[in-house]
């Protein structure tokens, strides 16, 4: 699904509107964690395109960025060197970040944009949060930022805010939406729309499975892999966490100092 859209994903999220958002949150969560640290070893997993990876290297931080989509990371190479970034990319997937980078290598990471259901059972799950355990150095900090799942199951809510793009004469319309299956898992689905000077509409569809994880599921899974201090909240915002209304479950973790 990720290699098909890895060349229209830049085109679906709003990125400057996004990170406008986001960023203020994440610096100001790595300055309360490492207080007299300017420059950070930072790893994003699952990174997508890059855009996190690249913002934070802005910032002066090294910045490591992994996943397992080659197209992804491909397009991750090119808007990193566009952007005069020194980040390096890795196509790592979950479960394989200690592996591709060392242990303890990382004083922060970062799983966002829901990344983190695409493992669709329970041994994927512990294996992958005790990868990321592995990876962060003593008092570490782990970023998530995941769908609020509490709310989609509870409210069955089955589509999310269309997406538009246009460039030039050229328009996109994203499209997406979850069956919710028997199996307990998610099917995602992602509707692309595209035409060209008023043109007819070219549709393609790509889909994926999700595990839900709702709050409890992940917070213990976390304890699990020992993590420890752990925080939620509503968004990248730093809003509190509210199970029935928040759009999103954004949890903080740390490794023991010892």
């Amino acid at each position: 699904m990720y290699d098909a859209f890895s060349q229209d994903y830049d085109r679906f999220v709003n990125w400057a509107a996004r990170l406008a958002v986001e960023m203020p949150f994440i610096e100001s969560l790595l300055r309360q964690t490492f207080p007299q640290r300017q420059r950070l070893d930072i790893l994003d997993a699952a990174c997508g395109t890059g855009m996190h990876a690249i913002a934070l290297a802005r910032q002066g931080h090294t910045v490591s960025g992994a996943d397992l989509s080659r197209g992804m990371i491909e397009q991750a190479q090119r808007n990193a060197a566009a952007a005069g970034a020194a980040t390096t990319f890795a196509l790592a997937g979950f479960g394989e970040l200690s592996a591709a980078f060392g242990a303890h290598a990382f004083d922060a990471l970062l799983c966002l944009g829901n990344s983190l259901p695409h493992l669709l059972d329970a041994a994927s799950l512990s294996a992958a949060l005790t990868d990321f355990h592995t990876c962060l150095r003593p008092g570490g900090l782990l970023l998530i930022q995941n769908r609020n799942f509490d709310a989609v199951l509870t409210h069955r809510q089955r589509w999310m805010e269309p997406q538009a793009h246009r460039q030039g004469e050229r328009e996109w319309l994203f499209l997406r939406f979850y069956d919710f299956d028997t199996d307990g898992l998610l099917t995602f689905n992602i509707v692309t729309l595209q035409r060209e000077q008023g043109g007819p509409w070219q549709q393609a569809v790509t889909a994926t499975r999700l595990a839900p994880q709702p709050q409890d599921k992940l917070t213990r899974r976390l304890q699990a892999a020992g993590f420890v201090q752990i925080t939620c909240f509503g968004g990248l915002d730093g809003t509190p966490f509210d199970p029935p209304t928040s759009p999103n479950l954004v949890v903080t973790a740390r490794t023991s100092l010892t």
